[in-house]
């Protein structure tokens, strides 16, 4: 975070001059910063297999841009960023990396203060200091003016490191933590939690994310249509999972195939995909497993589960064409089976409660979760006019957040 705060600053810096309008001048910053943050995986090599950037600079960044919208009078987007992995286990020491545990080439996190900086002392001293750090560790960071010094290094020699930031000025906070150790209490702890099994789950909507982590679903990754994860996304989501075999729900047609190429990405454990084809079949097969079972048993009832679930999709067209006897211009609204378009219209309830009317054969529970364009209280009265309808079932809707898609259904 701070060394996005320094470019940040640099780069008010060298264009203060330049720009007298500070409508063009706070953007540009952001500019920098946005690109700042997407430079750090390369100054933290945890970051870099992680896969991630910094989450304090983006964080700053975030208020910057929320600084900006409020001076120009823009509403402030409440979007939730879906984390890409569902262990929220804040125990996990921070050095630690989860997919290479042991193989840490510098043992020493070092990190102080530099203060009382001798007179004679240079910037060009304090990056000297900088370069040398790089050429004894990694993650290096040095942060600072001649008031003040902040250093960070992963390094092997530790008393180096402090005996070449003495000749600049005092030191202060001292923090040298052992990472090998860190390591190897990590990894004791990572194999006693060990399972056979896990899940990991594709999903839109944080609504969506919500209802798979209740289901005990170890790690979700955003997806869906429009924004396909890649197969080493979903490998690297796996790898995350503390389990030798992994349920894989891609709840797409078109990442089935990434999740299956997934699997040779992954050496030290086994993925079996389950081929889900939207979100409610992903709810199906992550309600059928059950610890206790066989892996291929597990493999067998989710596969089963899918099957037993109908559903429908609700959702609106882009441009204009003839489709399965429909005229469809844009922003029509349509009801989707798995294949198919089987009702059109312009009001999202009447569309939702025609497709339902022909998807349904004698089940008795029906289950809407309402994405992100649908308000809660129209969701209410749309599950009371479906109650009304169909007496004999279980009515149920569910927040679910998702973009494109007003209504997921599911029959049962």
């Amino acid at each position: 975070m701070l060394t996005v705060a320094r470019m940040v600053a640099e780069h008010a810096q060298s264009v203060r001059s330049k720009m007298k309008d500070f409508e063009a001048f706070l953007p540009e910053l952001i500019n920098a910063g946005n690109a700042a943050v997407e430079l750090t995986p390369t100054l933290l090599p945890v970051l870099k297999k992680a896969g991630v950037v910094d989450a304090g600079g983006k964080g700053l960044m975030c208020f910057y841009e929320g600084i900006y919208k409020a001076l120009m009078g823009e509403s402030v987007s409440e979007e939730v960023v879906v984390p890409e992995t569902g262990n929220n286990d804040t125990s996990l020491m921070e050095h630690a990396d989860i997919t290479n545990l042991g193989n840490i080439e510098f043992a020493y996190c070092t990190e102080f203060f530099i203060i009382n900086l001798k007179k004679k002392t240079t910037l060009a001293d304090i990056e000297k200091l900088r370069e040398t750090l790089m050429s004894i560790g990694d993650s290096v960071i040095v942060i600072g003016d001649l008031e003040f010094v902040k250093v960070h290094v992963h390094t092997n020699q530790p008393g180096r490191a402090l005996s070449e930031a003495l000749e600049l000025g005092e030191l202060d906070r001292l923090k040298i933590e052992n990472m090998l150790e860190q390591n190897r209490e990590l990894m004791k702890k990572y194999e006693a939690e060990k399972k056979e099994m896990g899940m990991m789950s594709v999903s839109a909507g944080d609504g969506i994310t919500s209802i798979f982590k209740d289901l005990m679903v170890d790690a979700v990754i955003e997806g869906g249509q429009s924004m396909n994860p890649s197969a080493d996304d979903i490998a690297n989501a796996v790898q995350r999972i503390n389990a030798d075999n992994v349920f894989v729900f891609p709840n797409n047609k078109n990442i089935i195939l990434a999740a299956e190429q997934a699997k040779s990405l992954v050496e030290n454990k086994k993925i079996h995909v389950i081929p889900t084809k939207n979100i409610p079949q992903g709810f199906a097969a992550a309600l059928a497993f059950n610890p206790d079972l066989p892996v291929d048993e597990n493999k067998a009832n989710m596969i089963h589960a899918i099957d037993m679930v109908t559903v429908g999709q609700v959702t609106y067209a882009v441009r204009e064409t003839k489709l399965y006897g429909f005229d469809l211009k844009v922003g029509d609204i349509m009801g989707l089976d798995n294949k198919k378009i089987l009702a059109k219209g312009d009001d999202v309830s009447a569309v939702t409660i025609e497709l339902i009317e022909k998807l349904r054969s004698g089940e008795e529970i029906i289950t809407l979760y309402y994405g992100q364009d649908v308000k809660e209280e129209d969701a209410i009265k749309l599950q009371d006019a479906i109650k009304v309808m169909y007496p004999d079932c279980d009515v149920e809707i569910h927040y679910g957040g998702q973009p494109i898609y007003y209504y997921y259904i599911a029959l049962e």
